[in-house]
């Protein structure tokens, strides 16, 4: 086990996890997690995400900025990646909960160990259930998911299909006494059939950052300074990042960031160099 995890006891658990029947015995955690007085909010969906799904999971977190809201997810691709990474643009705290262990040769999913370098050194978290070295492995899926709604406050569910896994985290959390809220979807779109179905069941539909913040009791603020995204872009970068709801090749994302091409290779250049995005077989994507 690398030296920078430490083993929780069910005492130094987030508050909500201690509650629930089948709380785990210890966990062990890598980073920080959120600080006191922090709400917890779950938010996933499914690996197989739309453009609509992660332009509305990035503007939802980005609407909680500010707030005392930590975003947990569980690092997979699709919408989980893109959770823990809006939250970091917008200054959030993020916690990553693993089905493997947390040490850099177990992560899964391997090909996000740059998202979980980038989540300790914002001062996240990664959590698991498991000493390592321990890879992933099917049923370590459920158990990760059960810890995820269980620290949680809510469950913000952005896409699933029918038969998604993302769906198990919702009963879940249901089964926790936990609020529910789903982003509708449009009718025949496989990627939303699971999350309108979970409306039509009860689930809160939202709106807004506003309907979230109000599922986790917090007030919305009529003017709040939200955080820059990441604190210290240039207007091209910001543009740049925004544009990147998917990888693209750099003649695409010049055409929809609407920057000419010397701002682009500027701002890529910057970004490449600070981490925030990679370019892979000729696309570039955000980390």
């Amino acid at each position: 086990m690398q030296s920078d995890i430490r083993q929780l006891r069910p005492k130094d658990f987030p508050p909500l996890l201690r509650e629930i029947p089948d709380k785990p015995k210890v966990l062990y955690l890598r980073g920080e997690l959120a600080p006191k007085g922090h709400h917890y909010l779950c938010v996933v969906g499914s690996r197989a995400t739309s453009i609509y799904g992660r332009r509305v999971c990035q503007q939802l977190i980005a609407g909680l900025a500010g707030y005392p809201v930590s975003i947990v997810s569980g690092m997979a691709l699709g919408i989980d990646s893109e959770a823990h990474k809006a939250a970091m643009d917008v200054g959030l705290h993020t916690v990553a909960v693993l089905p493997s262990s947390c040490d850099d040769a177990s992560i899964y999913p391997s090909t996000n160990k740059p998202v979980a370098q980038r989540i300790l050194a914002r001062g996240g978290a990664l959590l698991s259930e498991d000493i390592g070295p321990h890879k992933a492995a099917i049923y370590d899926f459920p158990k990760r998911n059960r810890i995820s709604a269980g620290m949680s406050q809510a469950a913000l569910i952005v896409e699933a299909g029918e038969k998604s896994g993302t769906l198990i985290t919702a009963r879940l959390a249901l089964d926790y006494n936990r609020e529910v809220l789903a982003i509708p979807h449009e009718l025949g779109r496989e990627t939303g059939a699971g999350v309108n179905r979970l409306l039509r069941e009860g689930a809160t539909l939202v709106r807004s950052a506003d309907d979230i913040l109000q599922s986790l009791g917090i007030k919305p603020l009529d003017t709040l300074k939200q955080a820059a995204m990441p604190l210290d872009l240039t207007e091209p970068e910001m543009k740049a990042l925004h544009a990147l709801v998917e990888p693209l090749v750099r003649d695409e994302l010049i055409e929809h960031s609407g920057l000419s091409a010397q701002e682009a290779n500027i701002a890529l250049s910057s970004l490449l160099i600070r981490g925030l995005i990679v370019e892979r077989l000729g696309k570039i994507e955000r980390v």
